[in-house]
C-alpha cells in the first residue's frame, strides 16, 4: 500500500486502559493495543494535520501477561492521596503496519499534500525512533520505536488460531477527522488470528456514540505550521522527488 510505514513498538509495561475500569479509581488494561493507542503513537512519529493515519494491522509479538502494581493516585476532590490498583500489560511488543491518507476536511491545506515528502520524512522518522516520547497507552509506560518488516521474526501467537476480545474501544472522531464540530467515541470487536489484528477504518465501526461538543483547532500555513515543502528541505536537501 502507498504511504505505509511499518515498525515494532515496545517497553517494560503497557496499560490500555479499558474505560469500565476507570470508575472506581482503579485502571485495568485491555489485553490488546486500541486503534486509538496505535495511532498515537504513530502520530508521535510523525504527524502533521494535513495527512490522516489509519492503522492497517498490529502484530502481537509477545505473551499476553498482567502485572497488578499498587498506585498512590492523588484525589482530585482532596489533596490527600489514595491507594488504588493498577493492572499493566508486561513486556509489550508489537509490530504495527499504518498509512496515511490526505485528511479531505482540511482543503485549507491542500497545498501541504505532498505524498512523497510526507512518506519520506515518515519513514525517516522511523528510522530514529520517533519525533516525541513514545507511550504504550499511559504516560508511566515508556516505549521504543525501530523500523522492522511486518510479519518478520516470531511472534508467541503463530499458529495459535483465532481469539476474540469482545467489545472493545476502538478510537475517538475529532473533528478534524470528520467534518462536524463534534467528539465522537468508537467501539468494535476485534477478532486476533495467529497473533494479527486487522483494524476496521473507523467509518466502518458498528457503534459510534457522541461525546461532546468540540471545536477544530485552526492551522494556517507559515504562521502556526511549516509547510512539507520547507521541513524536507531542511532534511533532505533542495532536491525534490
Amino acid at each position: 500500500m502507498r504511504n505505509q510505514i511499518e515498525f515494532v513498538v515496545y517497553g517494560k509495561y503497557g496499560l490500555f486502559t479499558d474505560p469500565v475500569t476507570k470508575i472506581g479509581g482503579e485502571k485495568f488494561t485491555y489485553q490488546v493495543p486500541t486503534y486509538q493507542a496505535l495511532k498515537g503513537i504513530v502520530e508521535s512519529i510523525y504527524w502533521k494535520p494535513s495527512i490522516t493515519w489509519y492503522i492497517d494491522e498490529v502484530r502481537v509479538m509477545n505473551a499476553i501477561q498482567t502485572e497488578v502494581k499498587s498506585m498512590r493516585p492523588m484525589k482530585y476532590q482532596n489533596p490527600a492521596n489514595e491507594l488504588a490498583y493498577y493492572t499493566y500489560l508486561r513486556e509489550p511488543c508489537y509490530q504495527v503496519r499504518a498509512h496515511f491518507e490526505f485528511n479531505e476536511h482540511r482543503p485549507d491545506l491542500k497545498q501541504d499534500w505532498n505524498e512523497h515528502k510526507h512518506h519520506n520524512i515518515a519513514k525517516r522518522s522511523v528510522e530514529r525512533g520517533g519525533r516525541r516520547d513514545i507511550f504504550l497507552g499511559a504516560r508511566e509506560c515508556q516505549g521504543y520505536v525501530e523500523a522492522c518488516e511486518f510479519g518478520s521474526g516470531k511472534s508467541f501467537y503463530n499458529q495459535y488460531g483465532e481469539l476474540s476480545f469482545g467489545p472493545m474501544f476502538h478510537g475517538f472522531t475529532y473533528p478534524d477527522e470528520s467534518g462536524e464540530d463534534i467528539l465522537q467515541a468508537r467501539l468494535w470487536s476485534p477478532t486476533m488470528k495467529d497473533g494479527i489484528i486487522k483494524f476496521v477504518r473507523p467509518e466502518e465501526c458498528p457503534i459510534v456514540r457522541n461525546i461532546k461538543k468540540y471545536d477544530r483547532k485552526a492551522f494556517i500555513l507559515q504562521e502556526n505550521m511549516q509547510s512539507v515543502d520547507e521541513e524536507y528541505e531542511q532534511l533532505f536537501g533542495k532536491e525534490d522527488l
